[in-house]
């Protein structure tokens, strides 16, 4: 089964108050799993990567494992594609635990995204910034997920 993935993560000060925001669709491009959440006081990169690896474990949860995902994050998809170094001493435990959770699907496919076309995911994390709770919206009783 084939899920489409958005995720964003961001920041209130750089570091600072960081959270993360992702939503799961079906190949029908129905979302079946939007998340927000706090992550305490971390960087926009760090945000980042934390949102990819929470929305991959959750893809995996609903037992998809084929994925296509959706960023604006430059940096993240760089990184993960080899065309950049991880240099940063606080992103390289982050890029390991992706990559990890990357090979454990039949397939994985990233694209970086405009911030225009992840405004779902950025609103998650506003939400989750602005409440201090975690937000989830979980369709998967009345969405089918494949």
């Amino acid at each position: 089964m084939r899920a489409i993935i958005f995720s964003d993560g961001g920041s209130k000060e750089n570091p600072g108050k960081a959270a993360i925001g992702y939503t799961i669709q079906n190949a029908k491009q129905e979302t079946v799993f939007e998340c927000g959440m706090n992550i305490g006081i971390g960087t926009n990169n760090v945000a980042e990567y934390t949102a990819l690896i929470e929305a991959l474990r959750k893809a995996k949860e609903l037992e998809f494992d084929e994925i296509s995902v959706f960023l604006d994050s430059q940096l993240v998809e760089r990184q993960i594609k080899g065309e950049y170094r991880v240099k940063s001493p606080e992103l390289i435990p982050l890029f390991e635990k992706l990559i990890n959770e990357i090979n454990t699907f039949k397939n994985f496919e990233m694209s970086h995204v405009k911030r225009e076309l992840n405004k779902r995911a950025d609103k998650l994390v506003n939400e989750a910034l602005d409440s201090e709770k975690q937000v989830i919206y979980d369709y998967t009783d009345k969405i089918k997920l494949d």
